[in-house]
C-alpha cells in the first residue's frame, strides 16, 4: 500500500485531491459515470462495440455488455478508468477546438498528422491503447494552449 501523504491546510487555499483509483470503494463509486460518458463518447464518435471494449483495454463482449447494462454492478479496474478519463479528455479537447459535428467526426477521419500515419485518429489509439490515448491527448492540449 502506497503511503498517504497529508493535504497541507492552507487559509484561503483548496487543494485537489486525485481519486485513488487502486481503491476498489472509488472505482465503484465512479464506474456508472466513467461508463455514462464513455458510452456517450463511443455513441457520438460512431464506435463499433468491438472497438469500444478495445478502447476499455480489450474487455471481454460478456463483461462489456454487463456493463452497458447495469454500470453500477460491477467496478471497473484502475486501467479501464484511466482509459475513460483520458477518451473524455480528448471529447472535450474535439470540442474545444472543433465545432460539435466536426469534434464527433474528427476521430474517424483520416488525418495527415505524422503520427497517424494516414490513419484516423480512432486507429491509432486503437493500435497503441493507453499511451496512444496519453500522445493524442496532449496534442489536442498543446493546440488548443492547454
Amino acid at each position: 500500500m502506497a503511503t498517504v501523504l497529508p493535504i497541507p491546510q492552507i487559509a484561503g487555499y483548496s487543494f485537489d485531491v486525485a481519486a485513488d483509483l487502486s481503491d476498489r470503494d472509488t472505482r465503484k463509486r465512479l464506474t456508472p459515470a466513467a461508463l455514462e460518458a464513455f458510452l456517450s463518447i463511443a455513441e457520438k464518435w460512431g464506435v463499433k462495440d468491438d472497438d469500444a471494449r478495445q478502447l476499455l483495454g480489450g474487455v471481454s463482449s460478456g463483461t462489456f455488455y454487463s456493463l452497458k447494462k447495469d454500470p453500477a454492478r460491477r467496478a471497473l479496474d484502475q486501467d479501464a478508468i484511466t482509459r475513460v478519463s483520458l477518451l473524455i479528455g480528448i471529447f472535450k479537447a474535439l470540442n474545444i477546438l472543433y465545432g460539435a459535428r466536426l469534434a464527433d467526426a474528427w476521430m474517424t477521419l483520416s488525418n495527415s498528422n505524422p503520427i497517424f500515419r494516414g490513419s484516423t485518429p480512432l486507429a491509432y489509439i486503437l493500435r497503441l491503447g493507453q499511451p496512444g490515448m496519453i500522445e493524442l491527448r496532449q496534442l489536442l492540449d498543446a493546440r488548443r494552449g492547454g
